[in-house]
């Protein structure tokens, strides 16, 4: 690819055959005019004159108007491609050879490449085509399928074209194409839509482009892939937003990572896939359960047009199997197992027995005897054994003992339930009150006849 490829100014053309400079063909205020060189500038007084006379040719119409009008007549639905071509509907009217001739109108023909069609079309049948130019030497319009790519022609070329191009090399200001056996370029911001890291891996390679400036004086051709990506990209979002609904399942490629969640491409359009919705763990970062350019199953769980800006809510956890489910359906009440305390508060200890399902060790099954605080007898991080002593299902709650799985410690007799003072030992709380000191004295005091109150 030549160096004036490079910069956005138009450098001199090279001859394709020795690569010397081809001269400007405008010449200088000192050099005469040449036989080839343009006519002289007419005067402003001309200039005028031409320019009212336009202006009665064409009243209110502009310049695209006119051109439309100097064709034939069309009947049938117009309206824009995403590339901003028209598109008409038509109707086959015959095949010859490698040619399709289209009718859309009793004064408009069109002719479409046969080897475009999957198979032949059907006489008759209707389909929708995009208006590449008028041929007047013809009277009809050439015309292409959506979607289809022209094969490169030199002599047709025209700005907004879709075309093949091959990629031929890279320069430091993007890829070098050629285009039927003319040099073309492609700057690098014009490759992708995103940010492609390594140009290079395209050369080789073939693919449709945009012919966005075209200066054949100069042999200068620049050429556009991001355009016809962002067209596919925008057809594809329109026929994404016309089907989506809540409730489906479908699979999409993660497209960028936030604190809060992550981005999904849907094909076109994204839709988010919140923190909570990523795992039905709890869910600290999500670069710990996704990665960019992952491709995961999701369930659309919002889909709100009512904005200009389309929201879609995604959700990653709702085709995943729940393994809190499946862990809780394995432990059994009077279980023994085995689990990491997760974190520890005023009233117990969390305790993780498998990932996502937690249960609680309140600070009284924590050890028999009293304990000034949960940190006094377990740490955060620690693997402890417990007993399950209850599991409630639908709350999805697990309560867990300690002290299940000890002995209680013995006593000494003056500490033993029942037991006061000298040690005897009273088979009630009734026969121990009875016997002790203080009311011995009072049953002394109030013995007799109690009529007319204590006095």
């Amino acid at each position: 690819m030549e160096e004036q490829h490079n910069t956005p100014h138009d450098p001199p053309s090279t001859n394709p055959e020795d690569g010397a400079p081809t001269p400007d063909p405008t010449p200088s205020p000192s050099e005469g005019a040449s036989p080839v060189d343009p006519p002289p500038k007419p005067s402003a007084a001309i200039d005028d004159a031409l320019e009212s006379e336009i202006s009665a040719a064409l009243g209110d119409l502009s310049i695209d108007e006119l051109i439309e009008e100097s064709e034939p007549s069309t009947q049938g639905n117009v309206t824009m491609s995403t590339d901003g071509r028209r598109t008409r509907d038509g109707f086959v009217a015959s095949i010859h050879g490698h040619d399709v001739l289209i009718e859309f109108g009793p004064k408009s023909q069109g002719v479409c490449p046969l080897a475009q069609f999957d198979e032949p079309p059907a006489l008759g049948s209707k389909h929708a085509f995009i208006v590449e130019r008028f041929d007047p030497f013809d009277g009809v319009l050439v015309v292409s399928l959506p979607g289809t790519v022209q094969k490169a022609d030199w002599g047709t070329l025209e700005v907004g074209q879709i075309i093949e191009a091959r990629c031929t090399g890279m320069n430091r200001g993007g890829l070098e194409m050629e285009v039927d056996h003319h040099k073309a370029f492609m700057p690098a911001g014009q490759v992708d839509i995103g940010h492609l890291p390594d140009i290079s891996v395209l050369i080789g390679e073939k693919f449709p482009c945009k012919v966005i400036e075209l200066k054949k004086n100069k042999n200068r051709l620049v050429l556009s892939r991001k355009a016809v990506l962002l067209a596919e990209r925008s057809e594809q979002r329109k026929k994404i937003l016309d089907e989506i609904e809540e409730g489906q399942t479908r699979t999409v490629t993660i497209s960028s990572i936030q604190g809060y969640g992550a981005f999904a491409d849907l094909g076109g359009v994204d839709g988010l896939i919140h923190i909570s919705d990523l795992a039905h763990e709890h869910v600290k970062d999500p670069n710990d359960h996704v990665k960019v350019g992952d491709t995961v199953e999701v369930v659309v769980l919002k889909v709100d047009k009512s904005d200009s800006r389309v929201r879609i809510g995604l959700g990653r956890k709702q085709v995943l199997s729940n393994p809190t489910e499946a862990a809780m359906a394995e432990i059994k009440v009077d279980a023994e197992v085995t689990g990491t305390v997760t974190k520890t508060t005023e009233f117990g200890a969390f305790v993780e027995l498998a990932p996502g399902l937690e249960g609680l060790v309140h600070i009284s099954q924590l050890a028999h005897e009293r304990i000034p605080s949960v940190d006094h007898v377990v740490k955060k991080g620690e693997v402890i054994r417990v007993k399950v002593m209850s599991i409630d299902e639908q709350r999805q709650r697990i309560s867990l003992s300690m002290k299940a799985l000890t002995e209680a410690p013995k006593r000494d007799d003056k500490e033993q339930p029942g037991k006061r003072g000298r040690g005897r030992n009273f088979d009630t709380p009734e026969q121990a009150r009875a016997e002790d000191p203080s009311m011995r004295k009072l049953k002394a005091r109030f013995s007799g006849d109690l009529k007319g109150g204590l006095g």
